[in-house]
């Protein structure tokens, strides 16, 4: 079983259908579970004891849980100075604190079979210090960081932990960004082209492959950064 946050829409909604559409059981995480083909728990992934409530439920059904996909998100564009407390506050408590709740509750479960791929999602704003994205970047910067350390962790029960960080990707979260500033993004990447979710599933079903056994802390970028 591979368990996929965010499974409702934009990465996390392709990821799993991929997934799926591989043999794989998935099941998926989202505030909103409607109409969803496949077993979800409906809560918000900034909530840790409804995470803990669902990692409980997962483990009374004793299915084996090899793999952990991060890819809940939200998005802010706006200049710090002009950004809300409670907007920033949000942006890093689900980006962020979320990550940390989900792997928190979560890998336990691949402990105790020493096998286990979490897979966390960072951007290229980190990189690139895009002006307009200091909130959302620094809540990706923390996941990076938060990835690394818990790499060396987890490693002796055959866990990796990476992160995958695309540029401008064809979801909901570049909604309200316009044509010109994503091209000047694309235009820092090393492969100058705006990529597509099944681009970012590629890397993903790398990284949960057992032959990626030698990756661990690393932050993959999509497009090159």
């Amino acid at each position: 079983m591979i368990i996929v946050t965010g499974a409702s829409r934009g990465l996390g909604r392709a990821i799993a259908d991929r997934l799926l559409s591989a043999g794989h059981s998935v099941v998926g995480i989202a505030r909103n579970t409607e109409g969803l083909d496949f077993p979800a728990y409906a809560c918000d992934v900034a909530d840790a004891e409804a995470i803990k409530t669902v990692a409980r439920s997962l483990r009374s059904s004793g299915e084996k849980v090899t793999g952990l996909i991060n890819a809940a998100g939200i998005a802010s564009m706006n200049l710090a100075l002009m950004s809300p407390a409670p907007q920033v506050d949000r942006v890093i408590r689900v980006n962020l604190m979320g990550t940390i709740h989900c792997t928190q509750s979560f890998t336990p479960l691949m402990v105790r079979q020493k096998y286990g791929r979490i897979i966390n999602f960072s951007t290229i704003a980190v990189t690139l210090g895009l002006p307009g994205e200091a909130a959302y970047a620094a809540s990706k910067a923390g996941v990076e960081a938060f990835s690394r350390s818990f790499a060396r962790e987890v490693s002796a029960f055959g866990i990796t932990v990476n992160c995958v960080a695309p540029g401008p990707i064809g979801t909901d979260l570049l909604r309200g960004v316009s044509q010109g500033q994503i091209e000047k993004i694309v235009d820092q990447q090393i492969i100058r082209k705006q990529f597509q979710p099944s681009d970012v599933c590629d890397v993903v079903e790398l990284l949960l492959d057992g032959r990626s056994n030698s990756l661990s802390g690393q932050v993959l970028h999509v497009g090159g950064a």
